[in-house]
């Protein structure tokens, strides 16, 4: 799963927000919901990734349901990024705020 583009996106993204996490010391509480949603997005790539596999298995060539849904199983993962990311900034601007001022 690593060797797919978006997965190194996904593991980059961990890293900064893990360092920025403990930069920033986190409280219990707060890294409670970065982990949730980290675990969101890679749960929902890992499950993009295996239904992509088997599609490409069951189906070699293009097909329209096919395609539709290894569409559905993107948007899912965009989903969960999307909400990551609402997630992390709910959580580090604050702390960013009181870093800079």
């Amino acid at each position: 799963m690593l060797r797919e583009p978006n997965a190194q996106i996904h593991l980059a993204a961990t890293a900064l927000v893990v360092m920025l996490g403990v930069a920033v010391k986190l409280p219990k509480g707060e890294w409670f919901l970065i982990i949730a949603a980290i675990m969101g997005v890679w749960v929902a790539e890992a499950l993009n990734t295996a239904l992509e596999a088997l599609a490409n298995a069951a189906v070699p060539g293009v097909h329209p349901l096919v395609r539709n849904a290894k569409d559905v199983a993107a948007g899912a993962v965009l989903i969960a990024a999307t909400g990551a990311a609402a997630i992390g900034c709910l959580v580090f601007i604050p702390h960013l705020y009181a870093v800079l001022h």
